[in-house]
């Protein structure tokens, strides 16, 4: 039995998971190490800094699936190794800034018949499930406009760790509202951006202050997100339509009062779901692909 196949065993009797995580530097990493180590589903069998100390569970046949939560200039390479030694991946966002790299990772999974999921929480916050399923089934009437507002407040330390990548600030945090946008309206048929550099002089070349903007046969969306708003921060999600509007706000914690870990525990039994029972994914590898491509375009890396 090749590593990527999961024994009828664990789909029947809903045996718990062996799943490692590679990485610690992302942002999300502890928590995601935290739903691991809790889920009922699951039995976190290490947590590993590089592909060469996860090698043995890399080898290992009962270790499904990987959690791969690096900072996101080492994310493909490690990803790479997950799904060479047939493992489903759990990939913390965004991808990378190499498209054509990551075109061949989820083609590559696919080939091999392995789930790959990005982790983009907010798919399981009630506030944008709850607009979705408003949108998408026509209570809304035709959604014209969507304005996301998702700012943050960080030190110069972690500007300094995003200026890696093109966009700096929209890079690392615009991908959660590409994610609920083209979820709604599809493919952009134009994405520009507007990057400045307002609070920031010690970085002149990273994107502080951002804007980007996605044009749609049907309307617009705006997406803004600067790195230095006063906290709380005030994040808002709108959505317009010919026959009402949503609005999700706040972000944390949810309508309800959800706390952001559950979040993260809904993203992994999602990923169980899909891996062990078989059940159909939240999200297509085509919408994966779809929200990276379209993240990039806005920073400009392709």
């Amino acid at each position: 039995m090749s590593s990527s196949e999961i024994p009828r065993s664990a789909r029947d009797n809903k045996t718990t998971l062996h799943i490692a995580q590679i990485g610690r530097g992302h942002g999300h990493a502890l928590a995601k190490w935290q739903a691991l180590r809790t889920s009922p589903d699951v039995e976190a069998v290490g947590l590993f800094d590089s592909v060469d100390e996860a090698g043995e569970a890399l080898a290992d046949p009962s270790v499904v699936a990987v959690a791969v939560e690096s900072r996101n200039h080492l994310s493909l390479a490690l990803a790479e190794a997950a799904i060479a030694a047939g493992k489903h991946l759990w990939l913390d966002k965004p991808a990378g800034d190499d498209w054509p790299r990551f075109q061949r990772l989820m083609h590559q999974a696919g080939e091999r018949g392995l789930h790959v999921q990005l982790g983009y929480m907010f798919r399981y916050h009630p506030g944008f499930v709850d607009a979705a399923e408003r949108a998408r089934t026509g209570q809304l009437g035709e959604v014209f406009a969507i304005r996301a507002h998702m700012s943050t407040s960080i030190d110069l330390a972690e500007r300094r760790e995003q200026s890696r990548h093109r966009g700096g600030i929209l890079y690392d945090l615009g991908g959660h509202m590409i994610d609920q946008i083209v979820w709604l309206l599809g493919s952009p048929q134009r994405v520009s951006s507007t990057l400045r550099n307002n609070a920031t002089p010690e970085l002149p070349d990273y994107a502080d202050n951002t804007l980007a903007v996605l044009e749609f046969s049907s309307g617009l969306a705006t997406i803004e997100i600067a790195a230095m708003e006063t906290p709380p921060t005030k994040r808002r999600f709108e959505v317009f339509g010919t026959r009402g509007t949503a609005i999700v706000e706040p972000f944390d914690p949810g309508p309800g009062g959800v706390p952001r870990q559950a979040l993260y525990e809904r993203e992994l039994a999602a990923f169980v779901g899909v891996v062990r029972d078989g059940k159909a994914r939240d999200r297509s590898p085509e919408h994966e692909l779809l929200v990276q491509e379209t993240l990039l375009r806005a920073t400009g890396a392709i």
